[in-house]
């Protein structure tokens, strides 16, 4: 097989691994549409690449708000790799303990709020203390992790504990283990890694499940659309309505800090 053939076969893999899952995905959309009804939000974090799911889920075309996406430049500016601002810092960073508890300071966590925390091996200190901050707050907390890398790997938590160890629900990207998924001929190590597009899968099914719930309640959500859709002025209504109520959600948590 081609390394191209051998990436797209594996992909197929990882999109029977999601679909196997929809039963949990929906218990989760369930979750987050019930914390957007009740006003509140669905606080999103990931450290490293796994960033890409907090993006993923909003702001972007095709969604909507109700969501905190919780994104730290220390642990996620991978551009310069190294000198100033360098990977070896953001991955020292990551496992550093306390630094969740110093994140979340920032927010009025309610226990009507629900969480999604990504990690692919789920065994860095921030994200699982992230998880565990988020659910001594009250939190449903829903994880994303690559299930084999993550019983692969060993924890760096103090105390030797994963992300899945405080979430409430687990779903899994079906990424292998090192995530790599491409073999070369005379090359020692794989390429090509796949699990950003089964957590990007995982995202949007999430995501179009809690618009479905959230307009069955009888609020659809302002989805971020483009005007080739729906044309230039509807697009910029939207959008503008969008971010003005998000910038309301967003207030809530921020209105009881310190009391």
């Amino acid at each position: 097989m081609t390394p191209s053939s051998q990436y797209l076969n594996a992909c197929r893999g990882i999109v029977s691994a999601v679909e196997s899952q929809v039963a949990n995905v929906e218990k989760a959309a369930g979750w987050f549409a019930n914390s957007i009804l009740a006003g509140r939000m669905v606080h999103l974090f990931g450290s490293g690449h796994s960033r890409i799911l907090v993006e993923e889920m909003w702001p972007r075309y095709g969604s909507f708000p109700g969501f905190n996406p919780i994104v730290e430049l220390s642990l996620t500016f991978h551009n310069n790799v190294v000198g100033a601002n360098g990977q070896r810092q953001a991955m020292f960073l990551e496992n550093v303990s306390g630094l969740a508890d110093r994140i979340l300071r920032n927010f009025d966590i309610s226990d009507t709020d629900s969480a999604l925390v990504a990690s692919s091996s789920g065994c860095n200190v921030v994200p699982v203390e992230m998880a565990e901050e988020f659910k001594r707050r009250g939190a449903k907390v829903v994880a994303i992790v690559s299930r084999a890398h993550s019983e692969g790997s060993s924890s760096r938590h103090p105390k030797g504990k994963k992300l899945s160890d405080f979430a409430d629900l687990v779903l899994d990207t079906g990424a292998p283990v090192g995530d790599a998924m491409v073999r070369i001929a005379n090359l020692e190590t794989l390429v090509a890694p796949g699990s950003t597009v089964g957590g990007c899968m995982l995202i949007n099914c999430i995501k179009a499940e809690t618009a479905r719930l959230l307009t069955i309640a009888g609020k659809p959500p302002l989805v971020l659309t483009a005007s080739a859709t729906v044309g230039k002025e509807r697009a910029t209504e939207l959008f503008e309505a969008a971010y003005d109520e998000h910038a309301r959600r967003l207030s809530r948590l921020y209105a009881n800090l310190g009391a």
